[in-house]
């Protein structure tokens, strides 16, 4: 059973991997730079971190291929909007960017269709 667990946690991280590059390829064609990809922060992960003009956004990335989970943008739940804070706010702290202007967006993948959700959410949560 332990194979089949561990084959399907590889075959989530390809997945994952994928709509992650699809999610920063739409960025880059929209006019963003990408300043890390799978920053940490102790246990906490920021998908992507980019910046367009005088913003850094921190991006989720979230995505189905099935739907059978409902849409990917529920997933973010409040612990994981708690984590994304924290790690925004280690990373302006590490990179000395206080002051600068920041945001949080998820980016999901449903259905075959991307949706952006600019400013998600409050980094105040």
């Amino acid at each position: 059973m332990s194979d089949l667990n561990s084959k399907n946690q590889k075959n989530n991280r390809q997945k994952g991997r994928l709509f992650e590059q699809a999610a920063e390829d739409f960025l880059v064609r929209e006019g963003y730079s990408i300043l890390e990809r799978n920053w940490q922060a102790g246990h906490k992960e920021i998908d992507l971190i980019a910046r367009r003009d005088d913003t850094i956004v921190f991006v989720e990335v979230k995505g189905s291929r099935t739907g059978q989970y409902g849409h990917p943008a529920g997933w973010v739940d409040a612990a994981k909007r708690r984590n994304l804070v924290a790690a925004a706010e280690s990373y302006i702290a590490d990179k000395n960017l206080t002051g600068c202007d920041f945001r949080i967006d998820i980016i999901t993948f449903h259905d075959g269709h991307l949706e952006h959700f600019e400013n998600a959410f409050p980094a105040e949560e």
